[in-house]
């Protein structure tokens, strides 16, 4: 009888969970893998990142600022972050496999037509706004750091010298003197302090000339006396320049930030305008998803709700009270999720911000619970999305780290209880606890009250424990801005490393 062999283990499995392929690139201190999801077949890349590098170069706060900014710019033409985990020497960073290479491979090989360029340029600036929006600011825009995906939309990488509005001095400006030497502004050069949204603007109209000329405004094979081309605004639009386009791309290349083309100009201008559509997204379990997803979707207000007749809001309630009805059962919590729910047991905090989170108990059927949410999102005008057990409300209203996100997920605790989990996704802490405080608590409050009124009959002793407990203080303070993409983690890039032909990328500790 044959001897059994031991099957010998994949060592292309990265713990247990991704299959590592080839090699896609590599700087000083990470490399970066094509990967396969075992379990869902989903094409990933992986930076892996040496721990004992990134201590020695003291390069920690970095990873998290990068994390912490990748958090707030999820968006369809941004490179999307996964996940994140960690070995006793590596760092594994999950992210989107943008399959189409860098745009500089494409426009390496000679000028793209008008139509291409405008479209690319159009996603490059829609990126830019929402990051801008948010308070960050990419500071290293260049076509190496433009990756572009199968159906040809550009996405924004490299967010590794990217820098947010906290770090902004007194005077109001940045002070760290990074980017790339053919794409820098010149208040960067100065070292007298810069805005970033001016200095991501310059380097927008160096990436739109390259695209539309196939060669550089400033170029020269001495690094100094380039700079002075840039520092003086030295260029020439090649003859095939329509008006317009010249016209944009002065305003872009100003040498004068403060006269120097704003976003919201750009996005008025004629040349930038044609053809435009404005990028419609949300983001569901953590990805970005575009409306054309088949998702069960309506608005909690605004003036398509007030046009609305009486019948017609009546019909709608019907139909997501039909809709409720069928709901799945929701997932039960074992042992180890409760235990979880203690702040001492939460190891989130070891790779994420903290951030909000609460969570009550209800002996309320599911779809009462939903309902009860989606009348709270209605009063505000809030945006509702529900997908099984799992609610997500958008409020309207921009905010620095964007609109306002709640999720809330149902669990199934006993047969007769249910732990209603909510989570701010996105937006300012303060307007979360306002929301939570005058909407979102009381509303919930006044749901238990009624099911325990109801019901009182079957309760017990430790169902009226749980009810008075049920978003208490303590309940509220459980922090811990677990967006769930962060449990399984945003994606940092910790090097900024640019391995082309018009100069690395620059970092200087200010």
């Amino acid at each position: 009888m044959a001897e059994l062999t031991p099957k010998k283990e994949n060592p292309n499995l990265l713990l247990g969970r991704f299959e590592l392929g080839k090699l896609l690139g590599h700087g000083t201190f990470a490399k970066v893998h094509h990967a396969r999801n075992i379990k869902t077949g989903e094409g990933v890349a992986i930076k892996i990142i040496n721990k004992e590098k990134i201590l020695k170069g003291g390069l920690v706060s970095h990873i998290k600022r990068e994390i912490s900014i990748l958090r707030r710019v999820r968006h369809p033409n941004i490179v999307q972050l996964f996940e994140v985990m960690a070995t006793k020497t590596k760092i594994y960073f999950v992210m989107e496999f943008v399959r189409g290479g860098e745009l500089f491979n494409k426009v390496a090989k000679g000028r793209l037509k008008e139509e291409v360029a405008r479209k690319y340029f159009q996603q490059l600036v829609s990126a830019v706004e929402f990051c801008h929006a948010r308070g960050v600011f990419h500071r290293d825009i260049k076509p190496e750091n433009l990756l572009l995906d199968e159906d040809g939309n550009l996405k924004v990488s490299d967010f590794g010298l990217s820098a947010v509005s906290d770090q902004i001095r007194q005077d109001g400006l940045f002070h760290t003197f990074c980017g790339t030497p053919a794409y820098v502004a010149p208040e960067v050069l100065a070292r007298k302090g810069y805005d970033g949204a001016k200095v991501d603007i310059w380097s927008c109209g160096v990436v739109l000339f390259v695209l539309m000329a196939g060669y550089l405004p400033f170029h020269d094979r001495n690094v100094m006396a380039m700079y002075k081309k840039i520092y003086r605004g030295e260029f020439r639009c090649p003859r095939w320049f329509s008006p317009e386009l010249t016209r944009l791309l002065c305003g872009l290349l100003d040498t004068n930030p403060q006269t120097r083309i704003s976003i919201p100009e750009i996005m008025e201008n004629r040349w930038f305008k044609k053809g435009f559509k404005q990028i419609k997204f949300y983001v569901e379990d953590d990805r970005v998803c575009s409306f054309d997803d088949k998702l069960q979707f309506h608005d909690g207000g605004g003036d398509d709700d007030l046009a609305t007749s009486d019948s017609e809001v009546e019909i709608r309630r019907k139909n997501s009270h039909n809709h409720n009805a069928s709901l799945p059962r929701p997932a039960s919590l074992n042992a180890f999720d409760i235990i979880s729910f203690s702040q001492g047991f939460d190891l989130s905090g070891l790779f994420e911000e903290k951030g909000d989170e609460a969570r009550f108990v209800s002996s309320a059927p599911v779809s009462k619970i939903i309902s009860k949410l989606e009348e709270v999102a209605q009063l505000v005008s809030f945006t509702v999305r529900k997908k099984d057990c799992r609610v997500s409300l958008e409020g309207s209203r921009e905010g620095v780290k964007g609109p306002l996100t709640i999720a809330a997920e149902i669990f199934e605790l006993t047969p007769s209880l249910v732990v209603v989990e909510v989570k701010k996704k996105g937006g300012d802490k303060a307007e979360y606890d306002r929301f939570c405080n005058s909407e979102l608590r009381p509303a919930l409050e006044n749901l238990v009250k009624e099911e325990s009124a109801s019901s009182s009959h079957h309760s017990t002793h430790i169902d009226s424990e749980l009810h008075q407990r049920t978003f208490s203080d303590s309940a509220l303070n459980i922090l811990s801005d677990s967006e769930s993409l962060y449990r399984r983690q945003d994606l940092p890039e910790v090097e900024k490393t640019s391995i082309r032909k018009h100069g690395e990328s620059i970092f200087e500790i200010s």
